[in-house]
């Protein structure tokens, strides 16, 4: 009895580890169902997940190898190793964040120790916005009445666009500093499909020459819903970014949500994750050329 009772442990232990190499490698977004798999499994969750099943049983070297493999997979996509170029005072700094609902612009200057070019923060309630007015009156702000999506910029902000599908995802089109930006949230809601809130946003962005979209869009880099935005933008942090990509969950790289895309018309110098406990989602920043 005891015998046949590991031999079933051996057997679930292998086909729990075949499901998910199955389901990240292979299967990946094939399906809503299988999407949100795709995303609750990425490779750092698997590894732990081999590295806890190895533990309960002896012969060990099989899991603690697959384990090995997966991590050279995850490092050589995720982390990122580049010479930033030099930066001058004409460049502009641009800074995206998640702010979890109860952050400010008085945050991003914080954690960033100065005040970028221009800031974009979704979720973004706006509670002390009259207050960052008062404070910084030769700055520009603005929030839209419904949407929690706010801009900060030193230079006048020009409202081109506000536009939302019916199942909450959202892009403001504005232009400052001389770029047209498009800041996008895409609604995290596990009843929408990612895909419905992509085409959306794919459909939106009509300008892909002097431009920068920026947002959470609530899927990881690797995700063939981001493959339009990959082929008319470069990624920020992936171009020029030191260190791991991802920017979700509480400063454990597990999923990069939050994106910068530049038009390739513009040269990136430099990308930066800020990590903070402020929020569940790391700060964005880099540094573009016109």
């Amino acid at each position: 009895m005891l015998k046949l009772l590991r031999l079933l442990f051996r057997v679930s232990n292998a086909i729990i580890i075949v499901a998910l190499l199955i389901i990240h490698f292979v299967i990946k977004e094939s399906g809503f169902q299988a999407s949100l798999y795709f995303y609750t499994f990425p490779i750092p969750i698997i590894i732990l997940i081999v590295l806890i099943l190895s533990i309960f049983i002896k012969k060990r070297k099989y899991h603690l190898t697959l384990a090995g493999i997966l991590l050279i997979v995850w490092l050589g996509r995720s982390f990122k190793i580049h010479i930033a170029d030099d930066i001058k005072e004409t460049d502009l700094e641009i800074v995206f964040w998640n702010a979890s609902h109860y952050r400010e612009f008085e945050d991003v200057f914080e954690e960033t120790e100065n005040i970028p070019d221009v800031v974009v923060l979704v979720e973004y309630h706006g509670e002390l916005l009259q207050d960052m007015i008062l404070e910084y009156p030769e700055y520009y702000f603005y929030k839209h009445k419904t949407e929690e999506i706010g801009v900060f910029s030193t230079q006048p902000i020009e409202i081109l666009d506000v536009l939302s599908s019916k199942l909450s995802t959202t892009l403001i089109n504005f232009k400052t500093q001389g770029i047209n930006f498009y800041a996008v949230d895409v609604s995290a809601s596990l009843d929408v499909p990612r895909a419905w809130g992509l085409e959306f946003v794919d459909k939106s962005i009509t300008q892909t020459k002097n431009t920068v979209v920026l947002g959470d869009f609530n899927v990881p880099y690797e995700s063939k819903y981001l493959d339009n935005v990959k082929k008319r933008f470069n990624h920020a942090f992936t171009e020029k970014g030191n260190g791991f990509r991802e920017t979700w969950f509480w400063n454990i790289p597990l999923l990069s949500l939050d994106h910068i895309w530049v038009s390739k018309d513009l040269k990136i110098l430099k990308a930066k994750k800020i990590n903070t406990f402020k929020s569940d989602h790391s700060m964005v920043k880099t540094f573009i050329r016109k």
